[in-house]
């Protein structure tokens, strides 16, 4: 894709006015019990048909839960895709997990997790991704974060990742926005070994 056409792509906070562009990624079929980019921050027991109403509520706070990119425009034009992050110390069900490594407690604050990205069907292979994911490390950066985490998927030689598993991103999109492969973890997608990457902030 020529130079130009990347530079078409807008990411901005996904705040509250903008909760039905959110939709339109993350549930555009309506159904009641759509992850929302929720799963990590649920709490142990919960009612998952809650799950918009509670990001709805976490898009009114700040910092906000995630970015959304949008096409031939400054924020006001296609939405396409949605990328989902939060501070670990909110990421409840990520604490408790047997597959993928919990951190330290004390370093749960200012260490933030990217959960998912995800780009509408039509619009992929564009630079969505990678454009949402180098905005995010800005913005978590720019509020307070010390170190950046993910847990994405390397495709197997010669082959893409599958849909059903690219929402939890690529090892070498996270390389690109200045991560490291630390280690595999027990965690899979598509059957694909989840990474640990890393990236460190500087203090400003």
């Amino acid at each position: 894709m020529a130079p130009e056409e990347k530079a078409r792509i807008a990411v901005v906070p996904a705040t509250a006015d903008r909760f039905d562009d959110i939709a339109r990624v993350l549930n555009p079929t309506g159904r009641e019990q759509a992850c929302w980019c929720m799963h990590w921050r649920a709490p142990a027991k919960e009612d998952v048909t809650t799950r918009g109403a509670r990001l709805r509520e976490l898009t009114e706070q700040e910092p906000v839960p995630g970015m959304l990119a949008y096409l031939d425009g400054d924020g006001g034009g296609e939405v396409a895709g949605w990328l989902g992050f939060s501070v670990r110390s909110a990421a409840r069900s990520l604490q408790r997990s047997r597959v993928l490594p919990v951190g330290e407690p004390e370093t749960w604050p200012t260490t933030w997790v990217f959960m998912c990205v995800t780009v509408r069907a039509g619009l992929r292979r564009q630079g969505v991704a990678q454009a949402l994911l180098d905005a995010g490390v800005d913005y978590a950066a720019a509020h307070g974060a010390t170190a950046l985490e993910a847990f994405p998927v390397e495709p197997e030689d010669g082959r893409r990742v599958p849909v059903s598993a690219a929402f939890v991103g690529t090892v070498a999109m996270f390389e690109r926005a200045g991560f490291d492969r630390l280690a595999p973890t027990d965690a899979t997608s598509g059957r694909l070994t989840r990474w640990h990457m890393r990236r460190e902030i500087a203090a400003a």
